[in-house]
Formats: structure tokens, C-alpha cells, sequence
């Protein structure tokens, strides 16, 4: 499971690398090209929460391996594509998978894990959802540099392949496959599929995501800054009438006790703000080293290396600390995160490398992310009941989802606009602006963490 789940985020960022590439061979306008890069990441957040859903219709071992069967058909066909239409018909394909087949990961670590062991699935989760970020960037740098077979951009969808099929092939022997009159699938076939609620929520997805994901490309029209604004209409309109279908006695599509579990509000908010900044940060860095400082694509996605490992090793290790510590552990790491943030952004400024201590503040970086994500995660989940296992999984999803696209959007859109001379060091002042509104939205992570810890404590 999550073999598959880091090969899902590794196409979500891959592609980055690749799309100057995909550009010149398939003659792609800059509206086309942003749709092959954005058409994943729009069905897959809209789909996120439906598919969880489906996980409880079809059985999650059976819906994971649908999903993950389309996925690596998608990923065979936008290898082979001949133009952008194609390409970007697939990648939409592909997205729509990945919603299918990732929600499955999480509820069916709830639903077979307990204890001590959930423990260690959340953790190894946590630091696969990290670590497929930034392993997109080098992966993708990798293999456009290495132009395998002459085949350019291509092997970048077409190593999903491969991968894809062995993990079928594994799946369809290990995953469990609930039988049609387990409880859990009677129940979710009494409660059936919400679909006004889900026309609501998707509207309202849409809404937000698709300026966000486009908006800074077109350069903001009037469509894009209304859109979000609606969308919170129509997500009010959504709460209320999934809490009056409740209330009736019907079936929505998020339970609304899911949202009123212990410390799901807050649990949701650092998870988003964590998202935001992880993603926020990589794209400003990829964008400096890049276009500015003029790294390869192979170097500049090896700068991640050390911020992706720290964070699988403290996502995995972090349980292990004493036991007085713990509590400390998601305030702590968001400051952390805020100064690891600050110290990038100030060794950066006046447009060069950055110097030996640049590594060092990677590497914190990625600690910080980590202690702010993984005991946030495990402490939403840990008690969460197995029939809510669907609902609380496509929540955080989504969060997750919509914390990547929000720290783009917003902290991509104040680099360009504070990108004044060209160079290096117009690009490191804009780059220190930037660092200064991670700093904050960390701080902020900070202080959800500490409301919650003095609510428990």
C-alpha cells in the first residue's frame, strides 16, 4: 500500500521536472502544458473524498486495486501519447485513479492495525508522504537527464508501469478483500452513496482548486478570484446539508461526527498548515535554484535529498523519544520549522548557494515537518472507530491535498510578485520575503499545537 502511495505522489511531482521537455516535443501551449502539470492534481483532490467512499462500497483492498490498475493503465497511455490533448485527457484519468486508490491506505490502516502497530503504519505513512515529494524532484531530474532510449519525457510516466504491475500482482495476494456481508460493507450499503453531498463537495473542491492551480498562470482574472469565494458558499451549503441529513436519520457523505471527533479541528488545521509550507517551500526553492541559480534538473532535486530523509527518520523514530517529550513534539516542531525556514531564506538572500550551513537548515527543515505532521496524524487517527475509518481518512486526505495546493498558490504567487530585478539576487530578496510568510504560517502550526496540547494536558 504504501509502495503505491508513494508512486501516486511521486507523478504528482515528477512532471515538474519534466515539463519544459514536454513542452518542446509535443508542442504544448502554456495553458496545455499547465493542464498536463495541473489535470492530476485537480481530479484528485475533487475525487479524494468520494473514493474513500467507495473503499466502503466495493471493500478497500478491492477498491485500492481498481484504482491502482487504472493508474498504471494511465500511466501506460500518457507515456505513449502523441499530442498534448491526449496527455492531458490521461492525466486527468490518472488523477481520478490515485483518488480511488490512496484513501484505501489510510482506512485500511485503521481497519486492520491497532495499537502499538497503527502506531508504526501512521508513522511509516507520514514519512512516505514527505519523502514522495521530494523524491519526485530527483527522480524526475534523473531520468530527463539521463533521456533513456532517446524517449525524453516519456520515462517519466512510463516507470509507473512496471512498478504498477508488481504491486498488483502483490496486492491481489495480500490485501484482505472483505467478503460482501462483512459488517462493515452491509452498513455501507444501508447508507449507500450521498450523491447531493457529493455534488456539493466537488463543486466546492472545484471551485477552490481549479484558480488555485491556474490562476497564477493566467495571471488572475476576475473568474479566478470569485471562484474560491463561492466555494465557501457552497461548502457552507454543503455542512448544512449533510448535518440536516443527519439529523433526519440519513446517510451522509461525511459523518458529521467525523468533524466533531477530539481534536479533528485542530488535527486538520496543522495538517493543512504543514502541507502548505512543505509544498510552498519546494516550489520557491525549486524555482530559485532553477531559473535563478541555474542548478540542472538532476542537482536541483538532489538539494531536497537531505530535508526528505530527516523527515522519514524522524517520521519514523519520533515514537521512540521519551515519553515527557511528546507532548511538545508538534509545538516544538512547528518552531523548528519556522526557524529552519527563517535561516534558509537568510543564507539565501543576497543571491548565492547559501554556503555549508544551507544543508544544515535542510535538515531541520525536514525535522520540523515531520514532528509537526506525524504525531498530528497518528494522534487524529489513533481512536477513531472503524466504520468513521473511511470518513476521517478522506478528510486528512483532502486537507493534505488542499495544503499542497494552497501553499503553492499563495506563497508561489508572493515570490512572483515580489520578483523585482532579474538574477540571483532579485530572486534571493524574493526568496526571503517568502521564507518570512513560512515563518509565520509555521508559528501558526505552533500555536494550534499548543492550544490543543493545554486543552488535553
Amino acid at each position: 500500500m504504501l509502495a503505491a502511495q508513494f508512486m501516486a505522489l511521486l507523478d504528482l511531482f515528477i512532471v515538474n521536472v519534466a515539463a519544459p521537455t514536454i513542452r518542446t516535443e509535443l508542442g504544448a501551449s502554456g495553458a496545455g502544458l499547465q493542464l498536463v502539470v495541473a489535470g492530476y492534481t485537480i481530479t484528485y483532490a475533487v475525487l479524494l473524498v468520494t473514493g474513500a467512499r467507495l473503499g466502503d462500497l466495493l471493500g478497500h483492498g478491492r477498491a485500492h486495486l481498481i484504482g491502482l490498475g487504472v493508474f498504471t493503465a494511465a500511466s501506460l497511455a500518457c507515456g505513449l501519447a502523441s499530442g498534448a490533448g491526449q496527455l492531458i485527457a490521461f492525466r486527468l484519468v490518472q488523477g481520478a485513479a490515485a483518488a480511488v486508490m490512496i484513501p484505501q491506505v489510510l482506512s485500511l490502516v485503521q481497519r486492520q492495525f491497532t495499537g502499538e502497530a497503527r502506531v508504526r503504519a501512521l508513522a511509516a505513512y507520514s514519512a512516505v508522504l514527505a519523502v514522495g515529494a521530494a523524491a519526485g524532484q530527483v527522480v524526475g531530474g534523473v531520468l530527463v537527464s539521463m533521456d533513456l532510449f532517446g524517449a525524453g519525457w516519456r520515462p517519466v510516466f512510463l516507470v509507473n508501469v512496471p512498478i504498477g504491475i508488481v504491486l498488483l500482482v502483490l496486492g491481489a495476494r495480500t490485501l484482505p478483500r472483505e467478503p460482501r456481508t462483512a459488517p462493515g460493507r452491509v452498513w455501507a450499503r444501508e447508507r449507500g452513496l450521498d450523491l447531493p453531498g457529493l455534488l456539493l463537495l466537488a463543486a466546492a473542491v472545484t471551485l477552490l482548486t481549479v484558480p488555485l492551480v491556474l490562476g497564477q498562470e493566467l495571471g488572475w482574472p476576475v473568474w479566478s478570484l470569485v471562484c474560491p469565494a463561492f466555494s465557501v458558499a457552497v461548502f457552507a451549503g454543503f455542512v448544512v446539508y449533510e448535518s440536516r441529513l443527519a439529523a433526519r436519520g440519513g446517510a451522509p457523505l461525511i459523518a458529521p461526527r467525523v468533524l466533531r471527533l477530539p481534536g479533528m479541528a485542530p488535527a486538520a488545521l496543522r495538517v493543512l498548515l504543514t502541507m502548505a509550507v512543505n509544498a510552498g517551500f519546494l516550489f520557491l526553492m525549486t524555482l530559485h535554484v532553477q531559473a535563478d541559480l541555474g542548478y540542472s534538473p538532476l542537482r536541483a532535486g538532489l538539494v531536497f535529498a537531505p530535508t526528505a530523509l530527516v523527515f522519514g527518520v524522524v517520521g519514523l523514530t519520533w515514537r521512540r523519544w521519551p515519553a515527557g517529550l511528546r507532548r511538545f513534539l508538534v509545538p516544538g516542531g512547528f518552531v523548528l520549522l519556522a526557524v529552519s525556514v527563517a535561516a534558509v531564506g537568510l543564507l539565501m538572500r543576497d543571491g548565492g548557494d547559501g554556503g555549508p550551513f544551507l544543508h544544515v537548515a535542510f535538515v531541520t527543515v525536514g525535522a520540523g515537518l515531520a514532528l509537526g505532521f506525524s504525531p498530528t496524524l497518528t494522534g487524529a487517527l489513533a481512536d477513531v472507530r472503524p466504520e468513521d475509518a473511511a470518513d476521517a481518512s478522506g478528510v486528512l486526505v483532502t486537507v493534505t491535498q488542499l495544503g499542497q495546493l494552497t501553499g503553492v498558490a499563495a506563497f508561489g504567487t508572493l515570490y512572483l510578485n515580489r520578483l523585482g530585478a532579474q538574477g540571483p539576487q532579485g530572486s534571493g530578496q524574493a526568496l526571503w520575503v517568502c521564507a518570512l510568510a513560512l515563518t509565520a504560517a509555521s508559528l501558526a502550526g505552533a500555536a494550534a499545537g499548543l492550544v490543543r496540547r493545554r486543552r488535553t494536558g
